[in-house]
């Protein structure tokens, strides 16, 4: 089947280089750095991370040294504990800074009980929410996302391990009780992978709501390992669970042929939480370009 693929745009993430959960990871990476090497290995642009200057002047300055772009930006909220006002006081900000970039997606994740960055066992003690927070998380994400569209953007909701929202179920439920104008969803592969053993799944039943996509691999053998040992979100990664596309265990042939036939008009980001003294960034960063490379030319 031969698809224009124009519209997707292929960019990575700066975790590879350094880690916001773990910041002696990779502190020798200046953003300057992930940058270059992104850019480099050929990539249309890069997700923010926290080493990145809050200063947009400065950073447009080195975006158009290299001829790249941002892409969008991870977006820890509180609605459930803190409630919406102040959380909208805080998405403000952050989509003006987004905006003043020129990104295209604001990625929220609702970190309420969130057990991501702690020591427990991020396979058997997950939250949970109430009706009553699952209520407040709707009202909520329907007012944050309203904002983003005023700064036109996209609030992308970030499925993820060790979160309230997690698996395929929870997801469910919060598309059928946010508004699709205002709420969309960023599909990532290894995080539903890990969670539900389950790739596809969410891609066919939401399609519709995708806005944004990450594409991270999983190791399988040590996923088993990880599960086996009642490891961390962190401890997990570390252990090296996670890797680009392609170097790993799903299938992203039929994944990315679905996007192409349904039209996907976005960005598939390569993500993978590694620890850059064991695995190269910029080696792995070519290696999953390269990996899309043969998917596009495949399709």
């Amino acid at each position: 089947m031969a698809t224009e693929v124009t519209d997707i745009h292929i960019g990575i993430a700066p975790i590879g280089w350094r880690n916001d959960d773990i910041p002696e990871i990779g502190k020798e990476n200046t953003y300057k750095q992930i940058l270059s090497d992104a850019a480099l290995a050929g990539f249309e642009g890069t997700e923010v991370g926290g080493c990145y200057p809050t200063d947009a002047k400065e950073l447009n300055k080195e975006l158009g040294l290299r001829n790249t772009r941002i892409i969008g930006q991870w977006f820890s909220g509180y609605i459930i504990r803190d409630g919406v006002q102040k959380a909208a006081e805080e998405f403000h900000k952050h989509c003006a800074f987004l905006k003043a970039v020129n990104a295209d997606i604001a990625v929220y994740s609702e970190q309420t009980y969130s057990i991501q960055g702690t020591e427990k066992c991020v396979y058997t003690e997950k939250p949970s929410f109430t009706d009553e927070e699952w209520t407040n998380l709707a009202e909520g994400l329907n007012v944050l996302g309203e904002i983003a569209n005023s700064y036109d953007l996209k609030l992308a909701f970030h499925h993820h391990m060790g979160t309230g929202v997690q698996t395929k179920e929870e997801v469910d439920r919060l598309m059928q009780t946010t508004d699709p104008a205002k709420v969309h969803l960023l599909y990532d592969t290894g995080h539903i992978f890990v969670s539900d053993n389950d790739a596809t799944s969410l891609l066919y039943e939401h399609f519709s709501r995708i806005a944004h996509v990450h594409f991270k691999d999983v190791r399988t053998d040590k996923l088993t390992t990880c599960k086996q040992e009642h490891k961390s979100f962190l401890d997990s990664f570390l252990h090296g669970l996670f890797t680009v596309p392609g170097d790993g265990s799903i299938d992203y042939a039929p994944i990315y042929d679905y996007l192409i036939a349904h039209q996907y008009k976005g960005w598939i980001v390569i993500e993978a939480e590694q620890d850059p003294k064991i695995a190269n960034p910029l080696e792995y960063a070519l290696k999953g370009k390269n990996y899309m490379d043969t998917l596009r030319h495949y399709v």
